[in-house]
């Protein structure tokens, strides 16, 4: 399952508004012989990736995979389908879909003679797909603020935050795509221009666009984002030997995550409480 939470990371930052979902294979005797994440609304599912991958080895194996399987048919064919045409004998699931439709692709493999065990790392594969679940109950994207002393150290985040993320909001309010061209036409609406001063209306804006993932940079309407945000990244700039008080590292309602330094910077992650 580790493995194929790993797999699923790969999925950031294309998949929306679809899950970034991993999936592993194993053959009968517990060898990975294939694994595949979903790359893009549209195109094939994780399970289907990693059953084309794995070919007739699949056949008796089991599946490995981080969210339960589809089990309707859009724009592609529902994976809990492909996992019983494969031959498949057991799934192993970590997170329940809360988006499946009638019994659910669980239900539907055990009727189909397929053993099931569900909830397996489920809080581990929520590194990944927290953001997407959070996006669904709150009906809008999840947003990451970065912000901070020292422009590199900002920088440097944003640079590797915006490939995990939909959209980017720069200061000034101006919205890019986070990896650009990644998701294909019509996906998301960016909006033109920069967002309004006020904070939930911009939240408003945001929402409308299709994304599931908002990363905010910079200090512009920091009390408002400090209400919204879901996640901040604070990178405070080492202060020398003064033993004076620093600014506080993190807004009220969040809790520390993680604590690293970084190149002369302290990076201070704070989850919401």
């Amino acid at each position: 399952m580790r493995r194929a939470i790993v797999v699923s990371a790969q999925g950031l930052g294309s998949s929306s508004p679809n899950p970034p979902v991993g999936c592993v294979i194993l053959d009968r005797g517990g060898r990975v012989v294939g694994e595949g994440f979903h790359v893009r609304k549209g195109e094939a599912h994780a399970e289907v990736n990693a059953l084309a991958a794995a070919g007739e080895r699949a056949a008796g194996g089991t599946a490995v995979v981080t969210l339960e399987p589809c089990n309707h048919h859009g724009r592609t064919p529902p994976c809990r389908e492909a996992l019983i045409d494969a031959g498949v004998a057991r799934v192993v699931i970590a997170v329940m879909d809360p988006t499946s439709r009638g019994e659910g692709g669980a239900a539907l493999l055990r009727e189909a003679g397929v053993e099931v065990e569900q909830g397996v790392l489920a809080e581990e594969a929520l590194l990944v797909l927290g953001p997407w679940l959070e996006s669904l109950t709150r009906e809008r994207p999840f947003i990451t603020w970065v912000y901070g002393g020292g422009d590199a150290a900002v920088t440097g985040e944003v640079r590797l935050l915006r490939e995990s993320h939909d959209l980017v909001v720069l200061a000034g309010g101006v919205v890019e795509e986070g990896r650009a061209g990644s998701h294909g036409d019509g996906v998301f609406r960016v909006p033109e221009g920069p967002l309004g001063s006020e904070v939930r209306g911009a939240l408003k804006v945001l929402g409308g666009t299709g994304a599931r993932s908002v990363l905010v940079v910079g200090d512009a309407g920091a009390a408002g984002l400090g209400k919204i945000a879901d996640r901040v990244i604070c990178c405070l700039p080492f202060t020398g030997e003064s033993s004076d008080a620093g600014p506080a590292p993190l807004p009220a309602g969040f809790r520390l995550s993680e604590v690293t330094r970084g190149v002369g910077y302290v990076r201070v992650v704070g989850q919401r409480i």
